[in-house]
């Protein structure tokens, strides 16, 4: 298993705030259909629903990822429809009452020789979804 992290973001809200956020995924579509064009290309094609996010890629086409574990410090999400087994995951540290540290990453079942191939489009993918999650903190 190996294991790609998102540079830490910090946000301006509270850790139960941010993990309230993830009660409902759907939540997230609304910001992020109220970016700007411009922002929202840097994105791609990605859907919120209830308990998944699905993202369409060139790469890989469509994969999934579904709602596994919620608490107030860590979210883990399962990819479904992926070649290889993937783990997203969300993980939430209070800063203090108003403010969270927001770490992203990707745990994902590759063989060790495939690593230097794969390597640059995980960590590129990780750090996308960290971003968008300083962006989605409204």
């Amino acid at each position: 298993m190996a294991e790609y992290r998102s540079k830490a973001v910090t946000v301006g809200r509270s850790a139960q705030y941010i993990a309230d956020k993830f009660a409902d995924l759907s939540s997230f579509g609304t910001a992020l259909d109220a970016m700007p064009e411009s922002e929202r290309a840097k994105i791609g094609d990605v859907k919120f629903e209830k308990d998944s996010i699905t993202i369409d890629t060139k790469q890989v086409g469509t994969i999934s990822f579904k709602v596994t574990e919620r608490t107030p410090k860590r979210v883990v999400m399962n990819a479904v429809g992926s070649p290889v087994p993937l783990d997203l995951c969300v993980n939430l540290t209070p800063l203090g009452d108003e403010s969270t540290e927001i770490v992203t990453s990707i745990d994902v079942e590759i063989p060790a020789m495939l690593r230097p191939l794969i390597g640059g489009a995980m960590q590129k993918a990780v750090d996308q979804f960290g971003a968008l999650m300083a962006k989605l903190n409204a």
